[in-house]
C-alpha cells in the first residue's frame, strides 16, 4: 500500500528555515517524479517545487531560490529544504507523486506556519 508521510513542519519566525521530509513507501520510489505543493489558508492549490528520477530539480519561473528540493532513492525520502521563510510561506505542505500523472497521489500534510 502506497504512503507518503510528511515530516519537519512547525512554527517558525521569518526569516528562519525548515528542512521538510517526505517518507515514501509501497511503491518504487526511485522511479516517481515527485513533487511539493502547498496550499496556504484560503488559497488554492500551489506547485512548490519537483524532482526527476535523475534529481533535476524543477520549479516554477517565478520561484525566487529559497527553496531547494532534493531526494534520497537509498531511503526513500523526498526533501524540501526552505530558507528566509515569510508569512506567505504559510501553508499545508504536501508530498506528491507522480504530481498529474495517472498514478498522482499524495501525501496528507505538514503544516508550516510563518509567524513571529
Amino acid at each position: 500500500q502506497v504512503h507518503l508521510v510528511e515530516s519537519g513542519g512547525g512554527l517558525v519566525q521569518p526569516g528562519g528555515s525548515l528542512k521538510l521530509s517526505c517518507t515514501a513507501s509501497g511503491f518504487s520510489f526511485s522511479t516517481y517524479y515527485m513533487a511539493w505543493v502547498r496550499q496556504a489558508p484560503g488559497k488554492g492549490l500551489e506547485w512548490v517545487s519537483g524532482i526527476n528520477t535523475g534529481g533535476h530539480a524543477l520549479r516554477p519561473d517565478s520561484a525566487t531560490g529559497r527553496f531547494t528540493i532534493s531526494r534520497d532513492n537509498a531511503k526513500n525520502v523526498l526533501y524540501l529544504q526552505m530558507n528566509s521563510l515569510n508569512t506567505e510561506d504559510t501553508a499545508l505542505y504536501h508530498c506528491v507523486r507522480g504530481l498529474l500523472g495517472p498514478d498522482e497521489y499524495w501525501g496528507q500534510g505538514t503544516q508550516v506556519t510563518v509567524s513571529s
